[in-house]
């Protein structure tokens, strides 16, 4: 379990260690060295995404370890609460940043031609934090849409025992 502490409140994250392996390696990766501390929600879209772990509060991006292969063919689907590694057009290209998801997102999901984003776990409790931060207000940063005009901090990314 993870336990994510945020300017706006704390939730909780079940991890699919056995279905995403390599995804929740690197993940863990990057909560064990502290990476995610003082990083931002870096873009809110209400009715679809909150995304982070990536950028500062002045929108520098953090630098990266290479990028792990995409196992979005584990399974999972893009629901309500999960979280799934952001990537670019490149399937195998996801590093650090990673969204919750606040709809079902089933256009996200692998299919036949689309190579998906690979969930690899999901907000166990508070539920009500995601909602909280998926209402701030956005705009454009630093040639970035979407972007929270008040900065919503990751103060603490840990692993809790369960």
């Amino acid at each position: 379990m993870i336990r994510v502490e945020t300017t706006l409140g704390n939730f909780t994250i079940e991890l699919y260690e056995r279905e995403a392996p390599i995804t929740v390696a690197n993940f863990l990766a990057y909560v064990d060295e502290g990476f995610y501390d003082g990083t931002i929600y870096h873009r809110i879209v209400p009715g679809f995404v909150i995304q982070g772990g990536g950028f500062t509060e002045d929108m520098d991006q953090k630098r990266t370890r290479a990028p792990i292969k995409n196992e979005a063919d584990n399974g999972l689907k893009n629901l309500r609460g999960t979280l799934s590694m952001a990537r670019t057009n490149a399937p195998d290209s996801a590093t650090s940043q990673f969204f919750v998801n606040l709809k079902d997102n089933d256009f996200l999901d692998q299919s036949r031609g689309n190579a998906g984003y690979a969930v690899f776990g999901k907000v166990s409790e508070g539920l009500e934090v995601i909602d909280a931060i998926a209402k701030v207000q956005t705009g454009r940063r630093r040639g970035f849409d979407d972007v929270p005009l008040e900065a919503v901090v990751m103060t603490s990314v840990r692993r809790v025992e369960a």
